[in-house]
């Protein structure tokens, strides 16, 4: 049956690539990924030897009504990004949103994605919680953190280690320099490492020493 499936993949450790996902990336007839040189990688890793073509946010828009188009004639495609779960702070909205409104069916595989991990090995409660993702680097970034002050569910955030430190800073000065925290770098790589502290604490660890890698910031939530 022809239809879009989103194939989650491993965020660093290939050993996390699922048998399922391998089986559709083999089985369908078109593989849009993010960066197709970085995806072409795990895909020779792999032996999928489907056809593979670019498709990210500086071209999604233009070409969603093509890849519709292929699959209402009979094809089925995938959708990848360079690690993770496409839609998860990736691509992925936007095509999903236009199949679903022309009725072709959508089929999301489970698997790897960075912030479940960094938040359960936080420590903090993560029976409820809110992700946020990236915060604006520049417009609407001090309009965003204003309106995390009173939330009392655990905050998860991604970051690059360049704006890492200014990001624990500027938690701290609308949170509190005390509040819980934790920094997740590298997940499932060799050099995996979870530091855990105060905002203040993790600022100063860091500044210090730089960090290197995908980061993902997990932040206490306000106490009722």
């Amino acid at each position: 049956m022809s239809k879009l499936f989103l194939v989650p993949t491993p965020i660093g450790n290939l050993g996390d690539m699922t048998f399922r996902a391998v089986e559709v990336l083999k089985n369908v007839d078109l593989i849009l990924a993010e960066d197709t040189r970085q995806s072409g990688k795990l895909l020779s890793h792999f032996n999928i030897k489907s056809h593979i073509q670019s498709h990210h946010m500086y071209n999604e828009h233009k070409s969603v009504e093509a890849v519709c188009e292929r699959i209402i004639a009979g094809e089925k495609v995938a959708l990848i990004t360079d690690a993770g779960t496409p839609g998860i702070s990736d691509p992925g909205f936007l095509i999903v949103r236009t199949c679903l409104q022309k009725g072709i069916p959508v089929e999301t595989l489970p698997g790897p994605t960075a912030l479940i991990p960094a938040l359960v090995n936080s420590g903090l409660p993560c029976e409820r919680f809110c992700f946020e993702g990236f915060l604006p680097p520049k417009k609407g970034r001090n309009k965003r953190l204003s309106a995390l002050d009173e939330e009392t569910r655990t905050m998860v955030f991604y970051e690059s280690p360049f704006r890492l430190v200014k990001t624990l800073d500027e938690l701290a000065r609308h949170l509190g320099p005390e509040r819980e925290a934790s920094v997740s770098r590298e997940l499932s790589k060799v050099f995996e490492e979870n530091i855990r502290g105060s905002l203040s604490y993790l600022s100063d660890r860091y500044r210090s020493k730089p960090p290197k890698g995908e980061i993902v910031i997990v932040v206490a939530g306000k106490k009722d």
